[in-house]
């Protein structure tokens, strides 16, 4: 059997369909480099290798008697533990909710599924999504392939290092604030953060309060991300403001991006302090627009930085959620996390309509630029990846931060819903993933995915992966 450690997902899918190679042999090659490799990583923090090896033999028979199971034919996937699959545990990383079996899919693994992928187990989170980088009470930090002692990123740092280990092809991810794209940026995968309503949000035990969390993939290519998308995309009834199904295939038209683009660079969006040497490998990423022949523009002009509202709303999601438990488990909750609760618990009227009025400005100031330009380009983050447990830097070069400084570049495009993804810019000095963030005007996934093929096609970089000891 062909080596398939790295083998993107539509390679694979391809060998899987012409018979050289059967669902069962990658579910077996799976199985076996996850033991390898999870202990020194912790990316996932359950297996069903049982059910996994079931649906993969069932998977064979059925290619062996004629029948296609799917687009994502016997594929192996990781599911991010915020996230149900059915018979599983979805602990959200929090000690009260260890032995919290699912009774159903939700919306999008249960499209996954049906398209033919095999769920293996689940991936490592912070608790409840919570923070940047990966590590909860419950099971640990995850580390990143590239550097044992450095964290993946969060809140989806379990499906990129095991995404970017080679362990699986692709993953899913959330994110609320930039939770695929941290970790995408962090372990040099490509991560996407949909447009909100894009992927069904579902089944939740309470709507979301605010439009700020989104599903997304984490892959190795672009082309698996478009394909994903194809296979989960669309409305459901369990997400009363989730988006019509597209009319056409993401991944066929993957490669017609529009020649000519107008885009806006903006290196710090007015507030941001940015590493130098990630800097310099996000401004060589931006040159290669230039020299496909689109025009980059810098962009002088600040956007709002909306941190402020963008942190009352998205804690005020998460206690939307867990309203009824705090009392009941906060004992067992990270101290912060809770203090986090605490604060959305005692958010006022005004302060909500002061959020409100925020976001009314940043939509005003982000739809006359995507009048303007085709597409914004951005740092994904304004650091390489930092230590495994935490915390976050307190400066960059010497220059102090905030806490959500480190974020900079993501939570705004939560609070607006556009359409983000992150490219791998290269390696810094210490030889870490960079990240390029590619922002797209509303709705216009399509736009962004064809953007980041584009540049994936100019500086591939698919052929470079960490060695995990």
């Amino acid at each position: 059997m062909p080596s398939i450690s790295y083998t993107s997902a539509r390679e694979l899918i391809g060998l899987i369909t012409s018979g050289e190679v059967t669902p069962l042999e990658v579910m077996e090659d799976t199985l076996g480099r996850i033991e390898a490799s999870n202990p020194s990583l912790n990316a996932f923090v359950f297996i069903d290798a049982d059910r996994a090896i079931d649906e993969a033999r069932a998977a064979t028979e059925s290619f062996a008697t004629g029948r296609n199971p799917g687009p994502l034919a016997g594929l192996p996937i990781g599911v991010k533990d915020l996230e149900d699959v059915g018979g599983m545990v979805t602990s959200f990383g929090s000690v009260p909710f260890k032995d919290n079996v699912a009774a159903e899919d939700s919306v999008q693994v249960a499209r996954l599924r049906e398209a033919g992928a095999i769920v293996v187990g689940k991936t490592n989170t912070p608790e409840f999504g919570s923070t940047g980088f990966c590590k909860n009470r419950l099971f640990g930090a995850t580390r990143n392939p590239w550097n044992l002692e450095r964290t993946p990123g969060g809140s989806s740092g379990g499906s990129a290092a095991a995404v970017a280990a080679g362990m699986v092809p692709m993953a899913t991810g959330s994110d609320g604030g930039g939770s695929v794209r941290i970790p995408a940026s962090y372990t040099g995968c490509f991560g996407l953060k949909t447009s909100y309503g894009r992927i069904p949000m579902g089944p939740l035990p309470i709507l979301n309060m605010n439009p700020i969390v989104v599903p997304g993939p984490l892959t190795r290519t672009v082309e698996d991300a478009a394909l994903y998308l194809d296979c989960v995309a669309g409305y459901h009834p369990s997400a009363p403001d989730s988006l019509p199904r597209p009319t056409t295939s993401y991944l066929e038209n993957l490669d017609r991006i529009p020649r000519g683009l107008t885009i806006a660079f903006s290196p710090t969006l007015g507030y941001a302090t940015v590493q130098h040497d990630v800097m310099t490998r996000v401004e060589e990423a931006v040159s290669c627009f230039e020299e496909m022949g689109h025009t980059v523009v810098l962009l002088e002009e600040a956007i709002p930085n909306v941190v402020d509202a963008w942190s009352k709303l998205f804690s005020l999601n998460i206690y939307g959620t867990l309203n009824e438990n705090i009392e009941k488990y906060g004992r067992e909750m990270s101290r912060a996390l809770v203090a986090s609760l605490g604060e959305a618990r005692s958010l006022t009227l005004e302060q909500l309509i002061e959020a409100q009025r925020i976001k009314t400005e940043q939509n005003r100031v982000l739809w006359n630029l995507f009048e303007r330009f085709d597409l914004l380009l951005t740092p994904t983050m304004p650091t390489e990846a930092f230590a495994a447990g935490g915390p976050p830097p307190t400066e960059i070069d010497g220059r102090p931060i905030s806490i959500l400084d480190v974020v900079a570049f993501a939570y705004p495009f939560n609070l607006s819903g556009h359409p983000a993804a992150s490219v791998p810019a290269g390696l810094t000095e210490s030889g870490m993933p960079a990240g390029l963030q590619i922002v797209g005007p509303r709705h216009r996934d399509d736009l962004v995915l064809q953007a980041s093929r584009a540049y994936e096609m100019a500086r591939p970089w698919n052929d470079t992966w960490p060695v995990v000891p």
